[in-house]
């Protein structure tokens, strides 16, 4: 461990973990008071305003891999690969007006599975659960990896008690509290990650000479200044597609849209991408700046903590910490609410006690959320593997899932035999990408692909869907 991996002593970075963890699970059970029943506890009552709206959708999808995986982006690909990583913006400006779309079909919906079970049929279900059950451990366990990596490089907290604690205070508060206390928290989250990266964008431009960083950069790694590199440049696309997955099919984010008021959504999903968008390019900014300051960059996925302690010192470096902490406590308690109740919705509802009490219900939803943490926690531990690796294997599952979703909610003529052969052969061909020709491709040839099955198969149907069989009526 060098200098930089402990710009704060070990005993400052545990006074803020437990300070902020202590916060958050105070604040979660004081918001989860409010969740009388199952609505409240998964959809915080569907009374959810703009300005909460937008906070939550930002803060979650501020994560600890747009802090971590920006940087490394950029220090692996240079400028398009500084962008490439805020191309997932986009996602939350595409999925805007599909929120509003979805809102107004499924006014008393729960999950996204629901969309896919009535709109396609129980083997389309099935196979959207397998991919998106998938992608939420990859994306559980890439934030817990990165929780564990940076508190381990900003403070010298080893990896295993760094990720445990933040798993542990993610876990306790969403239990008790669900999304009322996901939102709550996320609203305060949201509002320390705004100032804290004004805060650090600010120093960081007084403290960087950028003459000297553009010829650092020019004498030592010339390619990263290369416009047209090709792995760069396939990496933007394979990222933004990438992005417009996990937005479009993961039920986070149609958690939200079912737990909005009328016409917020739209609203808010799209200032949440522009309030989301400068964050990873001022990341991958700073990772741009190691070569001018004459940092060894050891171990990729800590560049973006460990030029932060350089350039910052420990006022900045604890700035850093806080923000970091609170992009990784919005976006695990939002994963963990979410997928707890696509698992508890979709499978224990749906397919094993459909006319389980809602206080057996609840119950169920507090042993789902205790087991997604414990899992995640024991995969977490070993640290396999690096972000990326962990993060882009389930891109291509979720690339697949892009056309059923986008026709599924805007074609009638849109048939369960191009979904489930959309997501077969699209996941098919983009893991086959992804270990022969590398992560960069995956996404994009598994979405390619998917989008050939599911419009060659709408072209011949000739079936006309009724949209207002999604409104389905259920007591919970």
């Amino acid at each position: 461990m060098n200098q930089f991996d402990t710009v704060l002593s070990p005993n400052t970075g545990w006074a803020l973990l437990a300070f902020f963890g202590i916060l958050w699970i105070a604040l979660g059970i004081f918001w989860g008071k409010r969740a009388k029943d199952m609505d409240g506890f998964m959809l915080a009552g569907r009374n959810v305003g703009l300005a909460l709206g937008s906070a939550t959708a930002m803060a979650t999808w501020v994560t600890s891999n747009t802090i971590m995986l920006a940087p490394k982006f950029a220090l692996q690909m240079g400028i398009w690969g500084m962008l490439a990583y805020a191309t997932a913006s986009f996602g939350l400006f595409l999925f805007a007006p599909m929120a509003a779309r979805i809102k107004s079909l499924m006014p008393k919906g729960y999950t996204s599975g629901d969309f896919i079970r009535i709109r396609y049929g129980k083997v389309a279900w099935a196979l959207f659960l397998l991919v998106s059950i998938i992608y939420s451990f990859a994306w559980l366990v890439s934030m817990g990896m990165a929780g564990g990596i940076v508190l381990k490089a900003l403070a010298g907290i080893p990896y295993a008690y760094g990720m445990s604690a933040i798993l542990f205070v993610c876990v306790v508060y969403t239990l008790y509290g669900g999304l009322y206390a996901v939102i709550g928290t996320d609203f305060i989250q949201s509002i320390i990650i705004l100032i804290g990266v004004v805060l650090i964008g600010a120093i960081v431009v007084m403290r960087v000479d950028l003459d000297t960083t553009y010829s650092a950069i020019q004498e030592t790694q010339p390619q990263l200044l290369n416009i047209f590199m090709p792995v760069a440049l396939l990496s933007l696309f394979n990222n933004m597609f990438f992005g417009f997955g996990e937005v479009f099919h993961n039920n986070v984010w149609w958690s939200r849209a079912f737990a909005m008021r009328g016409s917020v959504a739209f609203k808010a999903f799209t200032l949440s991408g522009f309030l989301w968008l400068p964050i990873p390019i001022a990341a991958g900014f700073i990772a741009l700046c190691s070569g001018g300051l004459g940092i060894n960059i050891t171990d990729p996925d800590m560049v973006g903590p460990m030029v932060a302690g350089q350039i910052l010192g420990p006022i900045g470096a604890m700035v850093v910490f806080v923000v970091v902490f609170c992009s990784l406590g919005s976006s695990i308690d939002s994963l963990l609410a979410a997928t707890s109740d696509l698992l508890v919705e979709d499978v224990y509802k749906k397919m094993i006690a459909p006319k389980a009490s809602e206080q057996r219900v609840r119950r169920i939803s507090s042993f789902v959320i205790l087991g997604l943490g414990l899992i995640t926690w024991l995969i977490c531990l070993p640290r396999i593997g690096d972000l990326i690796v962990v993060l882009f294997l389930s891109g291509p599952l979720v690339g697949s899932a892009i056309w059923p979703i986008i026709t599924g909610l805007y074609w009638k003529r849109a048939t369960s035999a191009g979904a489930i052969s959309g997501m077969l052969l699209g996941s098919s061909a983009g893991l086959i990408a992804y270990f022969t020709l590398g992560w960069f491709t995956a996404t994009l040839i598994a979405t390619t692909v998917s989008m050939i099955a599911v419009i060659t198969a709408t072209f011949f149907s000739t079936s006309d869907f009724n949209w207002e069989s999604l409104n389905e009526q259920e007591s919970k």
